[in-house]
């Protein structure tokens, strides 16, 4: 759809009302009208069909077999028992019964046919939890460090970005009336939107805040980021983070991934203002003529970064304060159980690409739907697709283990090896859309086949970050990763290579649009070369540059974005 058509779409939607509502009534077709497909992104779901049934169904002469993915809007990826043991029963009544927990830390639901489309909407609400503005051009899920080793500081981290996710809602009363059936009042259609606009952003806005030591959330791929600075475990602001973001085209030298800038230092008080400047920045300087040149990275490329800082400081009225000092050690989640500073304990799982369900191996959905039976404290989602049992008092430890060990849910643990434990897939084909190729269901069987060679050149548990993704968007934040492969057909994917542990430094193009035989073989050449000349503790995205094999990618910007004071 051209970029046009979407910004029409969108200033004649009567604030993303669209014809939602005779789409849906519409019993003869299961899709939704074409304009109505990009204004239910805002209410937080896409239109998808089952591509591993469209050939079969276009020779029956039968429409695609459509269906909908629903995702979730929950900020720092926390939910309670109750709202478990709710998301639960939609997957199960609604959707194919599985769960997943996305990248962003929110649910997903897929298969939901458009006739239970509302039903499953009123459940999730019914749950306290709502999916308004989790897709569009508008500010997604707020994503918040998982890891809460400072029990105070995390609570501060996380009450700011659930105040920042209220904050950047559109004012639209659409989603009410839509889904919840509330009255239409004098003005509906047109509400006052101070933050957004009649067009909302030129393209999606992403937000993350991190916690040091660990970048769990990738906070230099979000739009905008805050990196949490402790003083004393106290929360004595953010640094300020802008223009990072994942997504490009292939082919296409006009797109690339790029990672954020570390502009200054704010304090707690000022982050509300300061986030508004910066969507409102990017709302009147972005770009909409062409929506592939749309994210804010763009815009900070395209008018220089001093330019877009000095009209953030002028629209908030605050002076940035310079950055102060931070070390990330790495951007994965901490496995098994941590104390956190008031004495409860938290036990991260590992749950391969998200994805909960009942298999013949695990009954992963049953299990931790009986963990949320007895469990008093939250779950949190990971931005690496895990799952944290948080804030269990010690005496209820054993109770708690002997569930996970029943259920299977350690099995990615006990049986993982250090490369599938930290490795992360997009969910691609066969519901998304755009995947190009295999991500997540492919995960298992590369990892298997990498394995091997790992273990042939004495690697076995070398910590090497895997990333894979169905197409060059980049939902698995693959360019940061120090081996990544991005779909470009079936069975073919460029290879990545060189990024780092920490999420500071992205990856390069080594080959392009290659199959697994020579993915393997170019990578048993590396892990040979590796195992072989790597210095003491050196990653293998560190000993790929030092080495010469890759260099830094050329992007017209690409700089290391964070300066010796804090490497």
């Amino acid at each position: 759809m051209s970029h046009h058509s979407v910004e029409d779409i969108k200033s004649e939607s009567h604030r993303l009302r669209g014809s939602l509502l005779d789409s849906l009534a519409d019993p003869v077709t299961g899709a939704l009208r074409e304009s109505d497909q990009t204004l239910i992104k805002y209410h937080g779901s896409y239109q998808q069909d089952d591509r591993d049934l469209r050939d079969e169904r276009r020779r029956q002469k039968l429409e695609p077999a459509y269906q909908f993915m629903i995702r979730t809007r929950t900020p720092g990826g926390v939910v309670t028992p109750a709202q478990w043991l709710k998301l639960d029963a939609i997957a199960t009544r609604y959707a194919n019964h599985s769960l997943r927990i996305t990248t962003r830390q929110a649910f997903q639901f897929h298969g939901v046919i458009k006739r239970e489309l509302k039903a499953t909407m009123q459940a999730i609400n019914a749950a306290l939890i709502d999916t308004l503005a989790a897709c569009g051009d508008v500010n997604r899920n707020v994503l918040v460090a998982a890891n809460p080793l400072e029990s105070r500081a995390h609570a501060d981290v996380q009450a700011w970005a659930a105040k920042l996710s209220e904050h950047l809602l559109p004012n639209t009363r659409a989603y009410y009336e839509i889904w919840l059936d509330e009255e239409r009042v004098a003005g509906s259609g047109e509400e006052e939107e101070p933050i957004y606009g009649a067009t909302y952003l030129p393209r999606k806005f992403k937000v993350g805040f991190a916690v040091p030591p660990v970048n769990d959330v990738d906070v230099f791929a979000n739009d905008l980021g805050f990196i949490a600075i402790l003083e004393d475990g106290v929360l004595a602001g953010f640094n300020l983070v802008i223009g990072g973001g994942m997504g490009a085209t292939h082919g296409d030298a006009e797109t690339y991934p790029r990672v954020g800038n570390v502009v200054g230092f704010i304090t707690p008080d000022q982050l509300l203002e300061v986030a508004t400047a910066v969507v409102t920045t990017q709302r009147d300087l972005g770009n909409r003529e062409q929506r592939k040149r749309a994210r804010f990275k763009y815009t900070i490329d395209d008018h220089g970064l001093d330019t877009v800082v000095g009209e953030i400081e002028r629209r908030s009225g605050v002076t940035l304060q310079p950055a102060r000092g931070f070390r990330f050690e790495h951007n994965g989640d901490r496995y098994g159980w941590v104390e956190g500073e008031d004495g409860r304990w938290h036990l991260t799982l590992h749950l391969f690409a998200g994805r909960i369900a009942d298999t013949a191996h695990a009954t992963h959905l049953t299990g931790l739907r009986e963990i949320a039976n007895v469990h008093r404290g939250e779950f949190r989602m990971t931005a690496n697709q895990n799952l944290v049992i948080a804030g269990v008092p010690a005496s209820e430890r054993e109770r708690i283990d002997a569930l996970v060990k029943a259920h299977g849910l350690d099995a990615g643990e006990r049986l993982g090896t250090a490369l599938q434990r930290a490795a992360v897939a997009c969910v691609a084909l066969p519901t998304c859309g755009l995947a190009m190729a295999e991500a997540e269901r492919y995960l298992p069987d590369f990892t298997g086949r990498l394995q091997p060679l790992l273990e042939k050149h004495g690697l076995r548990d070398a910590p090497i970050l895997l990333r894979i993704s169905g197409c060059p968007n980049g939902c698995s934040r693959p360019y940061l990763a120090e081996i990544a492969l991005v779909g470009k057909a079936p069975g073919r994917y460029n290879l990545m290579l060189g990024g780092d542990a920490r999420g500071q430094r992205l990856n390069t193009l080594y080959r392009e649009n290659i199959d697994e035989a020579a993915i393997l073989d170019t990578l048993d050449g590396l892990f040979a070369r590796y195992a072989g000349e790597r210095e003491g503790g050196e990653g293998f995205g560190d000993f790929l540059h030092r080495s010469g094999v890759v260099a830094l990618p050329s992007y017209p910007t690409h700089r290391q974005i964070v300066p010796d004071l804090y490497a």
